[in-house]
């Protein structure tokens, strides 16, 4: 337990020591105002008072925020006036790069999260046509979807995530196994 503005508060686990990308991506970005801070940086936002007019977040809950996403190499501090202070915060090609994790996460809330109809959709700018995000294959063009892609265990990986790995490839084949069998 850990005492944070006069409450006492679960520490939560670090995962930047885990083998995992997933893992070591959401001690960069796992926590929900990170992920809207970088949302209204991909909108241009660069300053502290803009982003706490646009999220209506406590300035202490921001500047963590801030410092998080700086420290963890997604945005880069500026200093744009000399009398006072003050600093911008610009997305770094890190953070650039997390705009179709972004661009994801709206499609899937679009598709799961809207029983009253869309209120942000992805468009194509030339067109003004709604966009579809889809992950593929760099080098194939192809959707990255199951059956045909999956994960395995990478040239870094450990023993612990080469058995999870073996483990789940078991499993699937004995599936596959399984639904050729009841055909």
């Amino acid at each position: 337990m850990q005492v944070e503005n006069g409450v006492e508060t679960m520490q939560r686990k670090s995962f930047g020591n885990m083998q995992c990308p997933i893992a070591r991506s959401l001690e960069r970005v796992g926590e929900w105002w990170s992920i809207l801070v970088l949302r209204d940086a991909f909108h241009g936002l660069t300053r502290f008072d803009e982003f706490q007019k646009s999220l209506d977040i406590a300035p202490n809950i921001l500047s963590r925020r801030l410092n998080a996403l700086v420290d963890g190499g997604m945005l880069e501090r500026r200093r744009y006036t000399d009398h006072p202070p003050r600093y911008e915060y610009v997305l770094t090609e890190r953070g650039r790069d997390f705009r179709p994790v972004l661009l994801a996460m709206l499609a899937w809330g679009n598709k799961h999260f809207t029983p009253e109809g869309k209120s942000v959709v992805v468009i194509d700018r030339a067109t003004g046509d709604e966009a579809d995000p889809v992950l593929v294959d760099r080098a194939s063009g192809r959707l990255l979807a199951e059956p045909d892609f999956g994960t395995a265990a990478g040239p870094a990986a450990d023993e612990h995530t080469r058995r999870r790995h073996a483990f789940v490839a078991a499993r699937q084949a004995a599936r596959r196994q399984e639904g050729a069998h009841h055909v």
